[in-house]
């Protein structure tokens, strides 16, 4: 991985660390394949290319069964997992490092006791996960390349992943990120009416540019939605328009007011 190798060997030489910059090229490939990427403004566009930057300097990605993660590869999970954090800053994701590449998606045993103590085992075809402090997981061609991130719903594997690890900052997967605490409870009123909402029409067969897995339970709706927001937000204002200033509010950014391609 020749760019990579070379952000790797320029850190902490005398107390310094020297990070090269994203190749034009590289940078405008990754701006070609992702719309979402390409319609921001400038200064967005430089302030997550910096991301980037800082974000691989500190992150160790482990291909799978032969699975090469090449510097586009790598350069494209970085750019979607730094948009959540574009005004954020990189801290939220201080607590891991390594990030586990699959070509294809991963099929993982679960094991579940219900309430009389009978054990139910089963088997889950995933695309990507994150889990507590350990090592994200992502599958390539299902959840994180170009090809898969474009569709009538909006669909995004990494910014899910990593909007699960904003989310679980404080020890809880529950769809509600680390907030002030005079924010919390309007915050899940709103989401929770959402999420009902979005589970009635879900069930009913209504379209929409949410993913139906959103509708599991709440915090896959957070997940589910903040895709939307990042990818297709002009579509998610005019569906869940107060949920869209929710989340303009929390992520501090507001992605729909660029033209819409």
């Amino acid at each position: 991985m020749g760019w990579l190798t070379s952000l790797a060997r320029g850190l902490g030489l005398g107390g310094r660390a020297l990070r090269p910059e994203i190749p034009d090229p590289l940078w405008a490939a990754l701006l070609r394949q992702y719309p979402f990427v390409g319609w921001r403004s400038l200064t967005d566009q430089q302030q997550l290319r910096a991301l980037c930057v800082e974000f691989l300097a500190h992150k160790e990605f482990f291909g799978v069964r032969g699975f090469v993660v090449s510097d586009p590869i790598a350069l494209a999970v970085a750019a979607q997992a730094c948009l959540p954090v574009l005004h954020l800053g990189l801290k939220a994701y201080s607590g891991f490092v390594g990030i586990v590449m699959h070509e294809g998606p991963v099929r993982a045993q679960r094991e579940w006791v219900d309430d009389t103590g009978l054990v139910h085992i089963w088997q889950e075809e995933l695309v990507g996960e994150a889990v507590g402090d350990g090592p994200v997981m992502l599958s390539w061609h299902e959840g994180a390349a170009p090809s898969a991130t474009q569709g009538p719903a909006a669909f995004n594997v990494v910014i899910h992943e990593f909007v699960h690890i904003l989310d679980s900052l404080d020890g809880e997967l529950d769809g509600t990120p680390p907030m002030p605490r005079a924010l919390r409870r309007g915050w899940q009123a709103s989401l929770q009416l959402a999420f009902d909402r979005f589970d009635e029409r879900s069930a009913c067969g209504y379209s929409s540019v949410l993913d139906d897995y959103g509708s599991q339970d709440v915090a896959e709706f957070f997940a589910v939605s903040s895709e939307a927001f990042f990818t297709m937000p002009w579509a998610f204002q005019q569906e869940q328009p107060d949920l869209y200033r929710l989340y303009a509010d929390f992520y501090r950014q507001d992605p729909a007011s660029y033209p819409a391609p």
